[in-house]
């Protein structure tokens, strides 16, 4: 059997150690160490069970999640590890599609599901027939289908604490789903071993390479146990690796009601429940909150919260500093990652200005490589991919060409390079620059959106933006700016076209300005580029 770290050995030990401690808490409910142990055994054996002598359930069998954030999706990750299963996030706002897709991809035996998506599977259900159980999560929408097994009768069933008859072993995995921009989503499949020792080597050095329970014991044994909020949904890497790196700590996970972004109620619970982390994605979360501290200074008191990180889009400066001004205290940590390479680069900003502020430094394991495969040199103003080694993914899940493609070996190591392209200061800090799948080719020059986006947003009449390159028989593509009004805020497009080329070299301004309601991000905060590009192609050939 290989050794290394399996998360459901490292739970069960803390369940041991302070059984009656909270392990999950969303409003009224609060589910102690002991009692999620005994619940995760409950879904796990129902999961194991639900197999047949024609197709019993195997090792490593997928198990989707198809829930809102509330504790049955830790719970389930949890019973997934048990069991030897693999944990799949699925997007709650796909349609029938891509749902089937996703399924079908990840060869999904059993889905855990919110109630309130009964009637969309309902739909798809003889599209999917691999998936075997559908445990419905009663959130008050409706009844339990005759098609489903309710959650809560799977997690009170009595039974001895689950060990699937393969065992377990670091090297099972969980997969994590990534959108990306471009194409149908793709599994990243982590090693349970690679993805312990990635999120806890920088926070818990007394855990090593190799599994160590007694020191996951010690640990959970001393006070002070870190209590931390995905305000993010759990069913992007962002929140979800963040949480299982706080409950392998012993941690405390609070989770919020509401199933849309609730400024009050998410200052509310920080205040109550004594939070101290709090995980974010960029403006699309920050923005909002310093709005409403700003209006009122007075009304919640934050003093709980240390630190506030972020990943996957831009979390801009002027904003980090404004969350500061309301709590001293915090460390606000803007992390450089992706589903596919964790660890690329981080900026910190604080208010005793002890860190660097507004600029993104390489991670220990990572570099800039040039088309040739050679090292940007800093301060060259060169443009190259980031890459990142050590701890990696294991690949795509039924995909070698996209695995070979991103994982990749220089100088004898593997490496993995997602597409997120960069330049190098020469003081090594980071200029990100975006995905290459969506740069902008005007002209015969490469622009890239996050660039030119991070300055939009830095207009007072602009709220949220984004920038896309549309058809244009002169240039190839023409830079063009969709953007969302501040509140009683008047868009110029003249105004906002200098206000870039004031910034930018004038071929990365847009030519156009096209004013939306609302950019639709979705929760992780990222923006469908496909959708904003069409829209402004249809706009425009339509503007007289």
């Amino acid at each position: 059997m290989a050794t290394g770290w399996n998360f459901a050995d490292v739970w069960e030990a803390v369940a041991d150690t302070i059984p009656d401690a909270p392990a999950q808490r969303q409003g009224a409910r609060v589910i102690t160490w002991g009692e999620m142990d005994r619940r995760a055994d409950g879904i796990a054996r129902a999961i194991l069970d639900s197999g047949t002598a024609a197709a019993p359930t195997a090792e490593q069998d997928k198990v989707a999640l198809y829930v809102h954030n509330c504790p049955e999706y830790l719970e389930t990750v949890f019973a997934c590890f048990k069991a030897g299963l693999v944990p799949v996030n699925t997007n709650y706002r796909y349609a029938d599609a891509e749902l089937t897709y996703l399924w079908d991809n990840a060869d999904a035996i059993a889905v855990v599901f919110h109630g309130t998506f009964a009637e969309r599977i309902e739909g798809i259900r003889d599209a999917v027939p691999g998936v075997r159980l559908w445990l419905w999560v009663d959130d008050g929408s409706g009844p339990c289908p005759d098609w489903a097994v309710p959650y809560e009768t799977a997690a009170a069933t009595p039974t001895e604490r689950v060990q699937a008859p393969w065992g377990r072993s670091g090297d099972q995995i969980l997969m994590l789903y990534t959108g990306g921009t471009t194409g149908m989503p793709k599994g990243v499949m982590w090693r349970q071993r690679d993805l312990f020792v990635a999120i806890t080597s920088a926070t818990v050095p007394t855990y090593g390479e190799e599994q160590d329970l007694d020191a996951v014991r010690t640990l959970a044994a001393e006070p002070g146990r870190p209590v931390a909020m995905p305000a993010c949904p759990l069913m992007h890497g962002t929140g979800w690796f963040m949480m299982l790196q706080n409950l392998s700590v012993g941690g405390l996970v609070v989770t919020l009601e509401s199933r849309h972004l609730d400024i009050p109620e998410l200052f509310d619970t920080i205040e109550a429940e004594g939070v101290q982390m709090i995980v974010i994605v960029g403006d699309a979360f920050a923005k909002p909150m310093l709005s409403a501290l700003d209006a009122e200074p007075d009304r919640w008191d934050i003093s709980s919260l240390f630190l506030m990180i972020s990943s996957g889009v831009m979390w801009s400066e002027p904003v980090k500093q404004g969350l500061l001004t309301h709590n001293e205290g915090m460390f606000l940590m803007d992390a450089f990652s992706s589903s596919e390479a964790l660890g690329m680069g981080q900026s910190v900003s604080s208010a005793g200005g002890t860190s660097g502020t507004a600029k993104f430094m390489l991670g220990a394991n990572a570099r800039v490589i040039d088309d040739a495969g050679n090292d940007v040199a800093p301060g060259s103003g060169e443009i190259g991919r980031v890459a990142v080694k050590g701890v990696t993914p294991l690949g795509y899940y039924k995909d070698e060409a996209k695995s070979a493609a991103t994982f990749v070996e220089i100088d004898g190591e593997r490496y993995s390079m997602p597409g997120d392209y960069a330049q190098v200061d020469a003081d090594g800090g980071l200029v990100l620059l975006g995905r290459g799948s969506v740069c902008i080719n005007t002209g015969g020059e490469k622009v890239f959106p996050e660039e030119v986006e991070e300055v939009l947003k830095e207009h007072p009449a602009i709220a949220d933006a984004v920038a896309v390159g549309v058809p244009d028989e002169k240039f190839g593509q023409a830079v063009t700016a969709v953007v969302e009004p501040r509140p009683d805020a008047t868009v110029e497009e003249a105004e906002v076209i200098a206000h870039v080329k004031a910034r930018l070299a004038h071929y990365k301004a847009p030519r156009r300005v096209l004013t939306v309601d609302t950019i639709g991000r979705a929760p992780n905060g990222k923006v469908d580029y496909k959708r904003l590009t069409r829209e402004a192609t249809e706009a425009l050939a339509t503007d007289v």
